[in-house]
C-alpha cells in the first residue's frame, strides 16, 4: 500500500511445525500489480521458488521407494535481446520516439497559424518566395530542435540514467529520424494550413498525436489490436518510428532490416508535405 514493496512472502508461525503434522502449509503471497509485467515477472519467479522448494522437501521427507524412477527433461531457457527482462529496455525508446513526435508535432502545428493572428502572414504572401521555399523555411527549424531533442534523450537520459546503449548504428536511427521528423513536420504544417486560430491548431494537433500515441503499439502489442485497429496502427507512422527504435537499440538492426519501415516513412513525408505545399495558398 506504501508503495515500497513489490512482492510480499508471508510465512505463518509455526510453518514447520504444521508441515510435519498435517503435511500441508498454506503460504501468502501479495504481489503489487500495477505494473502488469513486473507482477507476472515476480509473481512467476516467486512461484517457482516455492515449487522447487517443495520438491526438495518432499524427496528429504518422503521415502524415495515411493517414487517412480520416471526420467526428466530439464528445459533451459533464455531470452534474446533483454535477456533480464527489464522493461525499462523496452519502453524508454517507444517513449523517446513519442517525446520528439510530440514535441516537434506540436510545434510545427502552431507555426503558420501565428503567422495568420499576429497578421505577418500577409507580408509574407507578398514577397517573391515560391510556396515549396516558405514551408521549407518553416520545417527547418523545428528539424533541427527535433534531432536535438532526440539527441538529449538517447545519449543523456537513455544511456546516463538507464544505462541503455544501443546496438545497432547510432548514425541508422539518425538516419530514419532525419526522414520521420520530414514526415512529421509535414503533418504539423499540414494542420497550420487547415487551422485559422492557434487554439484550434492545438486541439486538432493534440487529437491526433493522442491517437498515434494509443495506436502505435507504445503500451499495447499490435497483434493483440483487431484487425481495424491494427490497419490503423501501420497508418501511424509513430509506430514505424518505435519499431525502428527498439530494433536497433535492442537487436542491433542494420540497414536492410528497417529497409521497409524506410520506404513507408518516405511515402509518409512525400505525402503530407506535397499536401501542406498545395493546401497553402499564397493570398491576400
Amino acid at each position: 500500500e506504501d508503495e515500497k514493496s513489490d512482492l510480499i512472502l508471508e510465512i505463518p508461525v509455526g510453518f514447520e511445525r504444521n508441515l510435519l503434522r498435517e503435511n500441508s502449509e498454506k503460504l501468502f503471497i501479495a504481489v503489487n500489480a500495477i505494473n502488469g509485467t513486473k507482477a507476472n515477472l515476480g509473481g512467476a519467479y516467486l512461484n517457482q521458488i516455492i515449487q522447487n522448494y517443495n520438491a526438495e522437501v518432499r524427496l528429504l521427507w518422503l521415502d524415495p521407494t515411493r517414487f517412480n524412477p520416471i526420467p526428466q527433461l530439464e528445459v533451459a531457457s533464455s531470452n534474446w535481446f533483454n535477456p533480464y527482462m527489464n522493461y525499462r529496455f523496452f519502453m524508454v525508446p517507444g517513449i523517446l520516439a513519442f517525446l520528439v513526435t510530440m514535441v516537434a508535432g506540436y510545434m510545427s502545428a502552431l507555426n503558420i497559424v501565428k503567422e495568420k493572428e499576429v497578421g505577418t502572414i500577409e507580408q509574407i504572401n507578398v514577397t517573391p518566395i515560391k510556396k515549396y521555399q516558405f514551408i521549407i523555411g518553416k520545417l527547418l527549424p523545428f528539424w533541427i530542435i527535433g534531432v536535438v531533442i532526440f539527441s538529449i534523450g538517447l545519449f543523456f537520459v537513455s544511456r546516463l540514467l538507464y544505462g541503455i546503449v544501443p546496438l545497432g548504428s547510432v548514425l541508422l536511427l539518425y538516419g530514419f529520424l532525419s526522414i520521420y521528423l520530414v514526415a512529421l513536420l509535414g503533418l504539423g504544417l499540414l494542420i497550420s494550413t487547415f487551422s485559422d486560430t492557434q487554439q484550434q491548431a492545438m486541439s486538432v494537433a493534440f487529437f491526433i498525436i493522442m491517437i498515434f500515441l494509443l495506436m502505435s503499439g507504445l503500451f499495447t502489442p499490435i497483434d493483440s489490436m483487431p484487425d481495424w485497429a491494427q490497419v490503423v496502427a501501420y497508418a501511424n507512422p509513430l509506430t514505424y518510428f518505435i519499431e525502428v527504435m527498439r530494433m536497433v537499440v535492442l537487436k542491433g538492426s542494420g540497414f536492410l532490416d528497417i529497409s521497409k519501415h524506410i520506404l513507408i516513412m518516405i511515402g509518409f513525408a512525400f505525402f503530407f508535405n506535397t499536401w501542406a505545399i498545395l493546401n497553402y495558398r499564397k493570398t491576400s
